[in-house]
């Protein structure tokens, strides 16, 4: 594992690198919540067993967090920042596979298809701020892209419903922070993973 800080057009990026055993046959990248870090247990169960079926996994601090800001930037900040660090770490010829929790997950669908990702595993996609579920984000999800969304069923934020290439785990028990179940939930993620040649 390495890590390190990349220039974004928003400010420095953190970047940790996590490589597989052997080659790695696709590329990872995986985005944090509003208020958190990549040390999330949902990211942290989801590299370890990502990384152990073939997969380089590229964990993002976005600038705020590393700037030591709580409050998150705006959607378009945010998605140039993720932008830059694309295209410093994509590889040619690996499948690029977008994902995150939360706040990251809506950065990974917001940009997965300009982007040229291959798929996109979102977890706890806060379709609706709580209490809200007229403010709908479902129109972020990238029905071009095949997409895996892995939600509890009791996140306040609510549940997406699956539609033409997204599909929906729901995690029995589980709240926004997805820590109940949390090792079930990574296995689900990278058998999807599998099934489409992106983990071996």
């Amino acid at each position: 594992m390495t890590s390190t800080e990349i220039e974004t057009p928003r400010g420095p990026a953190g970047i940790r690198l996590v490589d597989p055993a052997g080659p790695p046959v696709s590329l990872l990248f995986l985005g944090h919540g509003a208020g958190g870090g990549v040390d999330a247990p949902d990211l942290v169960a989801l590299t370890e067993k990502a990384t152990a079926s073939g997969v380089r996994v590229v964990l993002v601090t976005q600038p705020y967090r590393v700037a030591g800001r709580r409050a998150p930037a705006p959607i378009a900040q945010l998605d140039e920042a993720w932008e830059a660090v694309i295209a410093k770490y994509r590889v040619p010829k690996l499948p690029l596979i977008f994902g995150g929790r939360s706040s990251g997950a809506r950065v990974a669908c917001r940009t997965a298809a300009t982007l040229g990702a291959a798929g996109v595993i979102a977890l706890a996609f806060p379709l609706h701020p709580p209490g809200k579920p007229e403010k709908s984000r479902a129109a972020e999800l990238p029905t071009a892209v095949p997409t895996l969304v892995l939600n509890g069923d009791r996140d306040p934020f609510g549940m997406p419903t699956p539609v033409a290439g997204v599909e929906v785990a729901v995690r029995p028990g589980a709240t926004h922070d997805l820590r109940k179940g949390v090792a079930e939930t990574a296995t689900i993620a990278v058998d999807w993973l599998r099934t489409h040649g992106w983990a071996s």
